[in-house]
């Protein structure tokens, strides 16, 4: 009896008895649609995510002292099931949640999650209208209303006079981004001359093409924040009936399916939250996953997934604590937070992260090439 209890003494001397050592631990949500029209985006941000999150669990934790437990859910792309999922992460126990790529699901899961004061962040929204929700409700990836700056800014230099919209009412970011991009593109000069509504899951687009054809004066530019399936439709409708018109359009354009399209999407710009450039952090980060998983980061969700996990870490670590309310208000006051596609700050915004809007073109053999990186213009930036 007597050596057990000398065992068990130097055992917890040496920081090895399991009850005295274990780490706490740090619960985060993770809505993930496995179906529907979110799954290009929340698929891979997921997977950049989970890669991320289970380095620094091997390396001791968030901040070196918390491990992170994912409860990791499928809402099918569907609201109700959004809303039904953050109400049982909440009541699990959830100390983060981080919601599907896109501000509506992020809005309708911030019904639930701004009310019990958990801090929620989206995988890719990007309409700046999610935060509005409330304080404990966070972006992360460049604004709609930054890549519209950046975008018109762009589209100015390279001499566009007259660009025709196209846009969708039934979602806050296919229908903000082209907005943004046309009251910066009015600003700088340009003219709008004519706009189109469509459906989201809209299957023929001829009757917009025959607008646009119709339209005096020409366009020499369009302009979409469409998504898949829609922006393939529309893509393959234009050139089908021989418009040539240059095509610009949001970051939903970096899929490997945008870019399979081939000679339809040759020479389209869009814009991007970053580039993997070689030797840059990012360009180091591709080569890091692919050789650890054996598949190929094809598209920036990816690693503005694993930014994501670097911005909670940096959080907890600034609080010191995993208290929701602890953790929300340094992630409002990170500045200058280091990333791996970018830096990012939250101090001083309205928890839409200032972050650099790539510019980035599709070739029709299916590669991208980077075009240009710009900050959007303080003076410029249309409200939310």
């Amino acid at each position: 009896m007597r050596t057990s209890v000398s065992a068990l003494a130097i055992l917890v001397a040496a920081g090895l008895a399991t009850p005295a050592s274990a780490q706490e631990e740090y619960r985060i949500g993770v809505m993930s649609a496995q179906s529907g029209y979110l799954t290009p985006y929340d698929q891979p941000s997921y997977a950049g995510f989970k890669y991320c999150v289970d380095k620094m669990n091997e390396a001791g934790g968030l901040a070196g002292k918390y491990q992170v437990v994912l409860d990791v859910r499928d809402t099918r792309s569907d609201m109700a099931e959004t809303v039904k999922v953050a109400q049982e992460m909440v009541d699990n126990g959830a100390q983060f949640i981080v919601a599907s790529a896109d501000a509506d699901p992020t809005i309708a899961a911030g019904q639930i999650t701004q009310p019990a004061g958990i801090p929620t962040m989206t995988f890719a929204g990007t309409a700046p209208v999610l935060t509005q929700v409330g304080d404990y409700i966070f972006g992360s990836y460049p604004a709609d209303n930054q890549q519209g700056t950046v975008l018109a800014d762009f589209a100015a230099e390279q001499g566009f006079k007259k660009v025709y919209i196209v846009k969708s009412p039934d979602s806050a970011y296919t229908m903000g981004g082209p907005e943004y991009f046309a009251e910066v593109f009015k600003g700088n000069g340009g003219e709008v001359v004519g706009e189109s509504l469509y459906s989201l899951n809209q299957p023929d687009f001829s009757a917009i093409v025959t607008n646009i054809k119709a339209t005096e004066p020409a366009p020499d530019l369009i302009v979409t924040w469409a998504w898949e399936p829609d922006f393939p439709a529309f893509i393959k409708a234009l050139r089908g009936a021989g418009l040539d018109t240059q095509v610009m359009g949001g970051d939903v354009l970096d899929t490997p399916t945008i870019r399979g399209l081939g000679d339809v999407v040759d020479g389209t710009y869009h814009t991007s939250g970053g580039f993997p450039e070689e030797g840059s952090p990012y360009g180091d980060w591709v080569k890091e996953y692919t050789e650890a998983t054996g598949s190929e980061p094809d598209n920036n969700y990816y690693v503005n997934g694993c930014d994501i996990a670097h911005m909670i870490e940096q959080a907890v670590e600034a609080a010191g604590s995993t208290d929701p309310e602890a953790v929300r208000d340094a992630l409002a006051n990170i500045e200058n937070g280091e990333g791996v596609m970018s830096n990012f700050t939250f101090k001083g915004t309205d928890r839409m992260p200032l972050r650099p809007v790539v510019i980035a073109r599709i070739h029709g053999d299916g590669t991208k090439e980077f075009v240009a990186r710009a900050e959007a213009d303080p003076e410029k930036l249309p409200a939310p």
